[in-house]
């Protein structure tokens, strides 16, 4: 990663679980990458505006705005690449979260190195990270 914190990649991480967030935070801040939280999807959408982040890791499951919603509504003001990171499983939730725009779709329990490897992917692909 490079040094100059105003070229390293910023992640704003959209997750109700404080404990899980925390374990997301710590991994992409130790692989040195820029943090923010946010703990449902009116407070994500709030952040996503405030941050501008190059990345956005988003839970499905959270109170007051669901991560399908908050998703949809990201959609439409920006092409920001997407992780879900969520308990839903199902193939049709994998499906319903990729053809709502999300570039990638992960189950927890999650492995840390699948994280990363995935969010490498995703930054290689939009040319932050070679």
């Amino acid at each position: 990663m490079p040094d100059d914190e105003n070229v390293r990649p910023s992640f704003l991480i959209i997750e109700d679980d404080p404990s899980i967030s925390e374990i997301v935070a710590r991994v992409l801040d130790k692989e040195g990458f820029i943090t923010h939280s946010a703990f449902d999807g009116p407070q994500g959408l709030d952040a996503y505006y405030l941050t501008q982040p190059n990345i956005i890791i988003l839970d499905v499951n959270m109170p007051v705005m669901d991560g399908w919603e908050t998703l949809a509504r990201l959609r439409r003001v920006s092409e920001t690449p997407v992780i879900m990171l969520t308990v839903y499983s199902a193939k049709q939730d994998i499906i319903k979260g990729l053809e709502l725009g999300a570039d990638d779709y992960l189950v927890k329990p999650f492995g840390i190195k699948e994280l990363i490897a995935r969010v490498t992917t995703v930054l290689r692909r939009t040319s932050l990270v070679l």
